[in-house]
């Protein structure tokens, strides 16, 4: 073994076969079973991985392998065996170079150490695959390609609930399964270049939860209103038409980013007056007088004119050296609002109600009534209030979590699509509420039944932090150098060799890593019928501009929808 690994790392072919009653006779000599034969041996071995010697003439014979895993034998994110005592250590090549300090027949490659598994002693095949590493391979140790055969014990399910999204890579017939438990409660995140199929994705794996567990609880944030397609037979579509969330649903700190648009000194001025007059009206509804005590963020219905009459009447309490300007600002703001009819989904005043207790039920589907997803399309809400919404929709997931402790659990997915909107990085935040609630539930959600799925083409502008907190990472092509570079110091690191083919992935291709698969695994996924897939086709310039007709109505009728703004 010594001489052979001498050989290979100078670049020759081994010598001394026959001294040697270990090793197997030379591939390339008519040997019906590729597969049963080394491809190389171990140089060197460290805690995570090791550096390995190949030998070309071998892996070239793979190459007409009818096994298409043996056929990638030694090539760059390929799936590699080491022998070791006990049985067969699982390795992934990261990286590969010609040895040039030879004949050039040899090649030298660094492997990722994913699992170990035993070896049975009649077939000599890996069974019993488990994650991590407790005995490491010596230098000299022989290396053989990994079957399709290994490879269906690598991947088969170890009896958790599972659900399967596609075909693993390299193979024709191996299912990915991710373990749907491991995946939410430890929350997971989708990333992708615009392009790459990353809606379609999402929508998949959605629909492949619900068919697992048909009474969930999932809501999706969709800002460009294209899930709708894709759940309108499964879930329930709110849009600013039939969302009606109650304003007075929002806390202090959300008052304030709707209501206040001062800054400096005039903005703590303005808070101290929102704060007491909020308060104030709250006081009057005839729930918060049985309650007996409650605060400015108390979710307890009010009526917006008590609040301007609240502010009018503070007003009237000055003497005449005290400006009243703050009061204006704040009444001005809010007689925009209830007149504007772009905001008639959030403060009109027939939501004055208690309709909490109906508005969660419907919104977080409970009961999920054989629809378990519930798409919250923000695309019609207007863009100064969008991050509002949000907030106060993931801060109800949250505080619901928290106040039903004593209840029985019932888990809830909340799903962010463009989440680099709402959780930016240091750089981009302006420190609205929505970024500190959503990093909140990515920290503690798991505690209180809270799973969140994350889905960005734009990973490096997430907030730091967030990113790694999410279990599992499914990503899909990256062509952006900062993003690639960020979600691989995320990954964990036997992955790491996996994403380095993030941006060579064909559309529909993704590596999945993480708490929600057994090992990191490269999967091609299924595809969708039609009326399961989100509105998210890309338009054909030449198809679209080859015909025409009618151009003169839609322009009439888009300038009417237009100036109505929704009303």
């Amino acid at each position: 073994m010594t001489e052979m690994r001498q050989n290979f790392s100078h670049g020759a072919q081994p010598q001394g076969e026959a001294a040697d009653p270990h090793h197997a006779p030379d591939p390339l000599d008519d040997a019906p079973d590729l597969a049963a034969q080394p491809i190389g041996c171990v140089l060197e071995v460290s805690g995570a991985g090791s550096a390995i010697a190949l030998e070309l003439a071998r892996l070239n014979a793979c190459m007409d392998d009818a096994d298409p895993s043996v056929a990638l034998a030694g090539q760059v994110g390929s799936l590699i065996k080491v022998r070791t005592n006990e049985g067969w250590l699982l390795g992934s090549v990261r990286d590969q170079r010609q040895d040039r300090r030879g004949d050039g027949n040899a090649l030298v490659a660094h492997i990722d150490f994913l699992g170990e598994g035993l070896e049975e002693r009649l077939t000599g095949k890996l069974h019993g695959f488990r994650r991590g590493v407790t005995r490491y391979p010596i230098p000299g140790s022989e290396i053989f390609p990994a079957t399709s055969d290994d490879l269906k014990q690598i991947y088969a399910s170890d009896g958790r609930k599972s659900i399967q999204v596609g075909t693993v890579y390299p193979t024709r017939d191996i299912r990915a399964g991710i373990y749907v438990d491991a995946m939410l409660g430890k929350h997971f995140a989708l990333l992708g270049s615009t392009g790459t199929g990353k809606s379609t994705g999402a929508a998949l794996i959605l629909h492949r939860i619900c068919q697992a567990a048909p009474q969930g609880h999932i809501a999706m944030i969709d800002p460009h209103g294209e899930y709708a397609a894709a759940f309108r037979n499964t879930g329930m579509i709110f849009d600013v038409s039939n969302l009606q969330m109650p304003y007075w649903l929002m806390n202090f700190e959300e008052h304030c980013e709707v209501l206040l648009r001062s800054t400096g000194n005039d903005l703590q001025e303005d808070k101290d007056i929102l704060a007491k007059c909020l308060l104030a009206a709250r006081s009057k509804n005839r729930l918060a007088q049985s309650l007996g005590k409650i605060t400015v963020d108390s979710p307890i219905p009010y009526l917006l004119s008590d609040l301007t009459n609240m502010l009018q009447d503070e007003m009237g309490k000055l003497d005449k050296a005290t400006t009243t300007a703050p009061y204006m600002r704040i009444k001005t703001k809010l007689e925009e609002l209830r007149a504007d009819p772009r905001y008639q989904f959030m403060f009109s005043g027939m939501l004055v109600g208690d309709t909490m207790a109906d508005f969660i039920a419907k919104v977080f589907r409970l009961p999920s009534s054989d629809k378990p997803v519930s798409i919250i399309d923000v695309s019609g809400v207007p863009s100064d209030i969008t991050r509002t919404v949000v907030a106060v929709l993931s801060r109800m997931v949250f505080d619901f979590a928290i106040w039903s402790r004593g209840e029985r659990t019932t888990p809830i997915l909340l799903v962010c699509e463009e989440a680099h909107r709402y959780v930016p990085n240091e750089r981009n935040s302006d420190g609205n509420s929505v970024g500190r609630i959503l990093s909140r539930i990515a920290k503690e959600g798991r505690k209180y039944g809270i799973s969140l799925g994350l889905i960005t083409q734009r990973p490096s502008d997430l907030a730091e932090g967030v990113l790694s907190q999410c279990g599992t990472i499914i990503s899909m092509r990256l062509n952006n150098e900062r993003d690639q570079a960020f979600v691989k110091a995320a990954m964990p690191e036997g992955a790491r060799g996996f994403l380095d083919s993030v941006p060579a992935l064909r559309n529909r291709e993704c590596i999945i890593c993480g708490e929600g698969v057994s090992i990191p695994m490269r999967v091609n996924f299924d595809s969708l019928e039609e009326s399961k897939r989100p509105a998210s086709d890309d338009p054909s310039f030449v198809d679209l501009w080859s015909q025409g007709g009618g151009e003169e109505e839609m322009v009439y009728r888009t300038v009417q929808r237009w100036r109505a703004q929704g009303g």
